[in-house]
């Protein structure tokens, strides 16, 4: 076996440790906006506000008169006449203010991200490769925000009384890939302290693939509300598989992969027992190849995550979503999944073996 020295293109420490702390800050609020983002779900907030204003929108109503007419809009809607039908105004602020919360602290994410980006523009901080990632890390924190009014319109269809299933998958799936380039991006600045193997760089891809997949099964649960439903662990319904005609008895029958609540489950249960498996597997096959190495010491702490989101999950499954456990578990969630950014990066930086 020969050792291949390959120094990684990481750039020095000086002048590049505002840029840092600016994306580890903005890493931070989007970890907050996600966690906010769960409770206005899951305490029904999320269509409280039927309208779209980007910029106006940030005033809340600061009169009994304001008050009135948020409170008439949200009584047009879908979700109050066949839901929440006889609501008071004192329960409508309460759900109001958890999504005004949710959009203010997306527009100040916004707004953050775009005044660090002209910083690093204007000063030439960077080389105009990575001034190009930066700015195209933007314009997919702008996607984000599109992608999440879209969801909250297809709630306001008539008929409907929450989000589309798939759009809020796509809204939380979206919200990870932006965290995971900005925490990227802030590991890429940050100097290794020693150079290390690259074993396992091709796992540790497959298992960040596989953290995003389990994101989005778990967007599906929560779009589809599964997890109130089938609250037995390890069986489903007296069954490790639940049968055929219970897992497909919509149609059309893809449909049964968003909106069958039996099938959604399901496959967030096996995703997370596909996922634990391989870290594990990762884990044991990193110690064994590299002891004592970051990617080893990474891979385990990875695994130990996954096993902690897994019990968390069941948990949560067992206790039919309190609050706080579909919470915890959505935050723990984006904490493995910043786990898994840091080790494909940090081995993505480090020495190739050959």
């Amino acid at each position: 076996m020969t050792i291949a020295l390959d120094q990684p293109a990481v750039p020095a420490a000086n002048g590049h440790a505002g840029i840092r702390r600016w994306l580890w800050a903005i890493a931070f609020l989007v970890f907050v906006m996600v966690v906010v983002g769960g409770a206005t779900r899951l305490t029904g907030s999320g269509l409280s506000i039927t309208e779209w204003r980007p910029v106006t929108g940030a005033i809340p109503p600061l009169s009994d008169a304001a008050w009135a007419l948020e409170f008439e809009k949200y009584r047009l809607s879908p979700q109050y006449q066949l839901l929440n039908t006889g609501m008071e105004l004192a329960d409508f602020k309460f759900i109001y203010w958890w999504e005004w919360g949710h959009r203010q602290l997306g527009r100040f994410i916004g707004l953050l991200y775009l005044a660090g980006f002209f910083v690093v523009l204007l000063r030439r901080s960077m080389p105009w490769r990575e001034t190009a990632i930066l700015f195209g890390m933007g314009l997919l924190l702008g996607l984000q925000g599109t992608i999440g009014w879209i969801m909250v319109a297809s709630g306001l269809q008539p008929g409907m009384v929450a989000v589309a299933p798939v759009k809020l998958t796509l809204h939380l799936t979206f919200a990870g890939f932006f965290f995971a380039s900005v925490i990227a991006f802030a590991t890429w600045l940050t100097p290794l302290r020693r150079i290390e193997p690259a074993w396992g760089r091709g796992a540790a891809w497959f298992l960040l693939f596989l953290l995003f997949v389990q994101i989005a099964l778990g967007g599906l649960v929560a779009g589809s509300k599964a997890g109130f439903t089938f609250n037995t662990w390890p069986l489903m319904d007296g069954a490790l598989v639940p049968p055929a005609s219970t897992l497909f008895a919509g149609t059309p029958f893809w449909e049964n992969f968003v909106d069958n609540v039996a099938l959604v489950q399901f496959n967030h249960r096996i995703g997370a027992y596909i996922l634990l498996a391989f870290a594990l597997w990762h884990m044991l096959s990193l110690r064994r190849a590299a002891p004592g190495s970051g990617g080893a010491k990474r891979a385990t702490a990875i695994a130990g995550l996954v096993l902690a989101q897994s019990a968390l999950g069941i948990v949560t499954l067992l206790l039919v979503v309190p609050l706080w456990a579909g919470l915890a578990h959505q935050a723990l969630g984006f904490t493995v999944l910043a786990m898994g950014v840091v080790h494909v990066t940090r081995l993505s930086a480090g020495t190739q073996l050959a």
